[in-house]
């Protein structure tokens, strides 16, 4: 029996046209598409409102969930604190969006009217018009408006401190230039926190201040003696509030005063731990019924980690490492030393007040009252974030080459034969 070349087996095989194969992209080029990605001039720009707008949808989403039982017991309305919180969220919009248009001149001009602005506010904590909240004499009755100055004294101080080590840019490499007038008015800031009994946020404005001095370039012996300084001024307070000390003294192991100090640290665990990786799904929390106090403010991260589990989590963290990212980029990439010094300041704060915030959750670190920014509950916490957001986006837009692309862009949206006086003929 003969077989033709047309029955051969590996002659039909090789004779049929090969299928076409996607080629494989090594892992070079895909790192190459990923830097070239962030090297574009509006990268800063769009991470920002990129971030910030998912976190400020999840931080809605959450104090729906985490207040409807705690709105229902006491207003009778499970939506009360949520609407309040969407009120802050419409308020602040468009000042942030103002703020991001305000020329940078304008913006340096405000240093010294805000941060007086932010002392005497501190200072009428102590009169009449201040009220004590849990403990702390850190809030202050304008009528119908109730504000944590504190939270304005934040921003108030990064400026300030921004207009003035720009002014003295050229003489940084003296250190007295970089601690005076600094360090005294910083000082008086801090310390009024600290009169208001407000450990949490004095804490956060000395690492802001930390933070500013690192990035002037201040010597190393300044750290140590602040970070020593800091350490025994925190050991003295604790020692002057019983439950300050127990904080302190239980927050590594919550269980072991389960029905005292550690009661919210315990609860906070549990939330996190029963969220697993997917969660329990949106609104599903049993913590929020009750048992975790501050759920939708300080503790608003447990109450995510129960809903939404370790995904939900990490989603977040995610979302503030790139806030942080955007923000230090926007620091290298500025020639101007107000921008570079603003910028740095305001990711220095928001970063360093997620740590805290996430820590105190963990139970790493003591619980001392620090809300999670654009997702915990509050006016006085979120407006200031999000003019300082605006700001962070104001300077993205003036990185090299960002302003043409966004002309660029501009112009590729225009309908065709449209022209600025008119319907083109």
């Amino acid at each position: 029996m003969t077989t033709t070349a047309g029955n051969e087996p590996g002659r039909v095989a090789a004779d049929r046209p090969a299928r076409p194969t996607r080629p494989e992209r090594p892992l070079g080029s895909w790192l190459h598409s990923v830097q070239h990605a962030l090297d574009r001039p509006l990268t800063s720009y769009y991470l920002l409102l990129g971030a910030a707008t998912l976190l400020l949808t999840i931080g809605l989403m959450m104090v729906l969930s985490a207040s409807s039982v705690y709105s229902y017991k006491l207003y009778g309305n499970s939506y009360h604190v949520f609407l309040r919180q969407l009120t802050f969220v419409a308020l602040g919009l468009p000042v942030a969006f103002v703020v991001s248009l305000l020329p940078h001149k304008l913006i340096r001009a405000l240093a010294w009217p805000g941060l007086v602005i932010a002392v005497v506010l501190l200072a009428l904590t102590k009169t009449g018009l201040g009220f004590e909240a849990n403990g702390n004499q850190n809030w202050l009755s304008l009528g119908p408006l109730r504000i944590q100055p504190s939270e304005v004294a934040k921003l108030a101080l990064i400026l300030w401190c921004a207009d003035l080590y720009a002014r003295k840019e050229k003489l940084l490499g003296d250190w007295r230039h970089v601690l005076f007038p600094m360090a005294p008015v910083a000082a008086a800031v801090v310390g009024m926190v600290v009169w208001q009994k407000d450990l949490g946020t004095a804490l956060v404005l000395f690492a802001i201040v930390l933070g500013m001095l690192w990035v002037v370039g201040a010597p190393a012996k300044l750290f140590v003696m602040g970070l020593t300084s800091v350490g025994v001024l925190v050991l003295w307070l604790a020692t002057t509030s019983q439950e300050r000390l127990e904080r302190l003294t239980n927050f590594a192991d919550p269980f072991k005063d389960y029905q005292g100090a550690g009661w919210q640290s315990a609860h906070g665990l549990f939330a996190m731990s029963s969220g697993g990786v997917f969660g329990k799904g949106i609104s599903a929390s049993q913590q929020k019924w009750g048992s975790l106090p501050e759920a939708h403010t300080d503790f608003i991260f447990a109450v995510l980690g129960e809903e939404l589990g370790l995904v939900g989590t990490l989603l977040v963290l995610v979302l503030f490492l790139t806030i942080a990212y955007a923000g230090i980029r926007v620091a290298l990439r500025t020639d101007n030393a107000f921008v570079r010094f603003m910028a740095a300041g305001i990711t220095i704060w928001l970063t360093v007040q997620m740590m805290i915030n996430v820590g105190m959750v963990l139970a790493l670190l003591p619980v001392i009252g620090i809300p999670l920014p654009l997702v915990s509950y509050g006016g006085s916490a979120l407006l200031p974030s999000l003019v300082a957001l605006g700001l962070l986006v104001s300077f993205a837009r003036h990185e090299p080459g960002a302003k043409a692309a966004l002309r660029a862009r501009r112009r590729r949206r225009t309908p065709a034969g449209v022209t600025a006086g008119g319907v083109g003929r």
